[in-house]
């Protein structure tokens, strides 16, 4: 029989009743959200790095946020655009113009949260996902991909929306 790691003995050790709410928030963005100049490289990596942001706001509201990213598609900054109800965020594509102007962005990824848990995008999404997509296109920045938030998550992309 091999004997137990230090790190596995440490994990057997603790009981996750003891373990606060606040360490295991911190643990989870700790592992998902990525520091600037990391790359998101999939629709997957862009929905962990996301539900990681978002998980330090309030659940009960619809968030709104774009990651900001060089040409490279580096992140530059991840940010909340716009807060709102249980069911909505108002959301300007101007805003978000004129921010990743100011960051001297190529790229975002927009993304937002459902606190219903659903992920299937509403009309005002697929809406709004076309009118950013066409504003941005004008400057020539790339739309990587709109992902929603919920139980589990929806891409814009992977799914052929954009």
């Amino acid at each position: 029989m091999k004997p137990q790691s230090i790190l596995q003995q440490e994990r057997s050790a603790v009981d996750v009743s003891e373990v606060s709410d606040s360490e295991i928030r911190a643990e989870y963005v700790n592992r998902f959200q990525k520091k600037t100049g990391e790359q998101l490289k999939s629709a997957r990596d862009s929905a962990e790095h996301l539900r990681s942001f978002l998980s330090q706001h309030p659940q009960d509201q619809e968030h709104f946020c774009v990651v900001f990213m060089n040409t490279q598609n580096q992140i530059i900054s991840t940010e909340v655009i716009s807060s709102g109800s249980l069911a909505t965020a108002a959301v300007f594509p101007r805003e978000i113009i004129k921010r990743l102007l100011a960051l001297e962005a190529g790229a975002i990824i927009a993304g937002h949260n459902h606190p219903s848990g659903e992920t299937i995008p509403s009309s005002s999404d697929r809406a709004l996902t076309k009118k950013l997509q066409t504003a941005l296109t004008s400057i020539d920045v790339d739309l990587l991909d709109h992902i929603i938030i919920g139980c589990e998550h929806f891409s814009f992309a992977d799914n052929g929306l954009l």
